[in-house]
């Protein structure tokens, strides 16, 4: 068995954005010349999160409005008592969690028709990192 690691690193504008990625992992497939296996895609920081979905624009924008619905950014989180105020930032990554495996199979990421790869940034505009690993022969 085979493995190929890389790194996508991001430092959104905003301090929450819907980063596709699709395209990006594909290519490290690629590069990976791992043809039957699995793909990996785990965000390293606990205020993002790694998913699928459609690549729609209301749909984002339902998403959004979801995840404010069930954890809204505000000021009273206990969380904030340590000098932070990310508290909303790290609930929405519970819902969304951090990670995809995604298969792989003749060498393309075996994705269904509308299922698109993406980065959710909560706390964004600082440097984070995203782990692609490529297992499999």
């Amino acid at each position: 068995m085979k493995s190929h690691t890389e790194y996508l690193w991001f430092r959104t504008e905003n301090r929450r954005e819907m980063v596709h990625i699709t395209d990006t992992v594909s290519g490290i497939l690629g590069k990976s010349g791992i043809k039957e296996g699995f793909a990996l895609v785990s965000a390293m920081h606990i205020t993002a999160a790694v998913y699928v979905n459609d690549l729609e624009d209301g749909l984002i924008e339902d998403i959004w409005e979801w995840l404010e619905d069930i954890a809204p950014r505000r000021d009273d989180y206990r969380h904030h008592r340590t000098g932070e105020d990310n508290g909303d930032a790290h609930l929405k990554n519970l819902v969304m969690h951090h990670q995809v495996i995604l298969p792989v199979t003749d060498g393309e990421l075996d994705l269904g028709p509308w299922q698109r790869v993406f980065y959710a940034e909560f706390d964004g505009m600082r440097k984070k990192r995203v782990v692609v690993k490529i297992i499999g022969e």
